[in-house]
């Protein structure tokens, strides 16, 4: 059985930020806070965001104090500047962690309580105020999900809370806003559409769906992630790489995420491994892993790569394994735990891996592996890419 819904309305195209205040009065409102990234107010794309809400005689409020994996701590911060300001929109203007802290503050303000009590799905417990999501990267595809990922302060378990409430209401993709990206955050945030599009098309929670989301997401970055490396002014691929990242983005709203995201989260909280260097890395590995099981579908993706044809002999996990080896390379990454700058090849190195594998397995992604994964399965990965 599918029941899917497409919830956003998608306005694509160079410029399309211009029209952030109009698309805002369609939806009959007065008052945007507007959450944004302090890189993203430097780069002058806020300043964009605002002269259009101006223009169109909305009135508004940044909250800019938040920085990559959003934690509770942030979100309960926005919070207070939205009760100030009383807001009936809400805009996030970023990478994906703008988007998620904003749909955090979202469920905060509109519901009550704190963030633990969204983690899950449907737990919004009253109507949400309309979200428009612009994405100033190309990488989680969180402008065409229902779901916000907030980390514990303290903890740093990564919660991910999702409610059809809680998708945007309208996404603004302008391949423009993705010019200003550093080399790396280009890199990082590509390597993360690129897995988000390969472990949708695979999960045991799959469908003809999601699979035309996966697939056309597959074909876009693939063609698009090379080009913005070796020419970051290449618009043509900025465009394949922000409308593969939402396409994405809806795949996973379908069919979730795999092993690959179990193993990054770890990586992230015990080491502050970026997330697209972390998934990227075990990536190969987990397709290794998986092979035995949809060998048949990775094949289907492969003969989708640039230079793959039929005749190629060598088996379909061994092509994207080898290419997402060669993607990190192309874009100055580590193809190894050993390369990471915080690795640590002590003898107390066997812990952390143990610790590391408890971890991924407890990590809510790893329930849709198409293969199940135990605690020995991740430990052996872990070392594989050692």
């Amino acid at each position: 059985m599918i029941d899917y819904r497409l919830r956003t309305r998608i306005v694509a195209g160079e410029g399309a930020i211009e029209r952030l205040g109009a698309l805002a009065r369609e939806l009959g409102v007065q008052r945007a806070l507007i959450v944004s990234d302090p890189g993203v107010v430097e780069a002058g794309l806020y300043g964009t965001g605002i002269q259009s809400l101006r223009a169109a005689g909305l009135e508004f409020c940044g909250f800019h104090g938040l920085c990559e994996n959003p934690t509770t701590e942030h979100v309960d911060n926005g919070l207070e500047v939205a009760r100030d300001f009383s807001p009936d929109l809400i805009v996030g203007l970023g990478g994906g962690s703008s988007m998620d802290c904003a749909k955090g503050i979202n469920f905060l303000y509109s519901c009550g309580g704190k963030i633990a009590d969204y983690w899950g799905v449907g737990k919004a417990t009253q109507p949400m105020l309309p979200l428009i999501a612009i994405p100033t990267t190309a990488g989680t595809g969180s402008e065409t999900q229902s779901f916000a990922l907030i980390s514990d302060a303290k903890t740093h378990v990564k919660m991910a809370c999702g409610d059809p409430k809680a998708a945007a209401a309208v996404a603004i993709l302008d391949p423009l806003l993705t010019l200003t990206q550093p080399p790396r955050v280009t890199a990082l945030t590509g390597i993360d559409a690129l897995t988000h599009a390969l472990e949708t098309y695979v999960t045991n929670k799959r469908n003809a769906v999601s699979e035309c989301f996966s697939r056309e997401a597959w074909t876009l970055l693939s063609r698009g992630f090379p080009r913005v490396i070796e020419d970051p002014t290449d618009l043509a691929g900025r465009t394949q790489m922000q409308l593969g990242a939402a396409f994405a983005g809806m795949a996973i709203e379908a069919s979730m995420l795999g092993a690959a995201h179990a193993l990054a989260n770890p990586l992230t909280a015990f080491l502050g491994v970026a997330h697209g260097q972390a998934v990227g890395l075990m990536m190969p590995f987990v397709v290794r892993f998986n092979r035995d099981v949809v060998e048949h579908r990775y094949r289907e993706l492969a003969h989708l790569l640039p230079g793959i044809s039929y005749e190629d002999r060598r088996s379909g996990s061994e092509i994207i394994a080898d290419r997402f080896t060669d993607w990190l390379q192309l874009a100055g990454l580590c193809t190894r735990l050993g390369q990471l700058e915080n690795w640590n090849d002590s003898p107390q190195i066997e812990n952390q891996i143990s610790a590391m594998a408890d971890m991924a397995s407890k990590q809510w992604t790893g329930a849709f592996n198409p293969r199940t994964a135990t605690v020995d399965d991740y430990s052996h990965m872990y070392r594989s890419a050692v």
